[in-house]
């Protein structure tokens, strides 16, 4: 009887599901990805930590051999004093984990306080100093920031459309009617998806772009003791935030251009 009642409610309730209504969820969720992204290293929370632009992790493997390399064996000097150490340093946009000695993680936005609860021995390369740097000097998540209020705004104004209501005709029967929304309102909801997605693009990119080097370049120094690697649920929840986005861009356009289609068909 509840299954029932269930399946008549939704019954009637998606006629009244609106074309808006569709791009508010997809904006919500685009919120919600570029958040989680932005949110990564930031605490200790279940699945926080898991979310990270670039990592470094001490680990001894064979070193790579070089013509370019104009002292190859430095590469034994530092593995004597790397040593036994196997701390692990994730970076994230507002955040840094650690992970000493293959336990929990420790996250904090401020990298003295973590340096303060290691000893010499646990990260002799000085990791998360260079965790600290990359995350200060290279780290931009402004653009990303800016991007989530525009599309909070294009949110709020999507709610303003109008929905399904009934009206009574000449011959005094009710019947359901959707007005067309505002051109004006449409527009502007159009050009903030359309920055959001642009400053996502750009900052995804930025990210990647520079997570890759980064992580390369620390690998080459630390060759045979040094580890690092780019965080891949980072980069999905960027991509997807931006997919999201783009789909939202069009599916407005598509919007905007079929009510000027049929207004110029109806004055016709």
């Amino acid at each position: 009887m509840a299954n029932m009642r269930f399946a008549v409610g939704l019954r009637r309730l998606i006629p009244f599901l609106g074309y808006h209504h569709v791009l508010m969820f997809l904006i919500a969720a685009g919120i919600i990805l570029l958040s989680l992204l932005l949110a990564g290293c930031s605490s200790t929370s279940p699945g926080i930590p898991e979310i990270f632009l670039m990592s470094l992790y001490y680990e001894s493997y064979p070193p790579s051999i070089n013509p370019a390399q104009v002292d190859p064996g430095v590469t034994t000097a530092i593995a004597n004093i790397v040593g036994q150490a196997q701390l692990e340093v994730r970076v994230g946009y507002f955040g840094i984990c650690i992970n000493p000695d293959g336990g929990s993680f420790l996250c904090s936005n401020n990298a003295s306080s973590l340096a303060s609860q290691v000893s010499v021995d646990q990260d002799p390369l000085n990791l998360i100093w260079v965790a600290s740097t990359f995350k200060d000097s290279i780290v931009f998540p402004y653009l990303i920031i800016v991007a989530i209020v525009l599309a909070f705004i294009c949110f709020i104004l999507l709610a303003t459309f109008p929905g399904w209501h009934e009206e009574t005709d000449e011959r005094g029967s009710e019947r359901d009617v959707k007005p067309f929304p505002s051109r004006p309102v449409s527009q502007v909801a159009l050009a903030l998806i359309f920055v959001a997605s642009v400053f996502v693009l750009v900052s995804v990119l930025w990210q990647h772009t520079a997570s890759v080097a980064a992580s390369t370049i620390a690998q080459d120094l630390g060759n045979g003791s040094v580890r690092s690697g780019v965080g891949t649920t980072a980069m999905i929840l960027g991509w997807f935030g931006f997919a999201l986005f783009i789909i939202v861009t069009i599916g407005l356009l598509v919007m905007i251009l079929s009510i000027s289609l049929l207004d110029r068909l109806t004055d016709d």
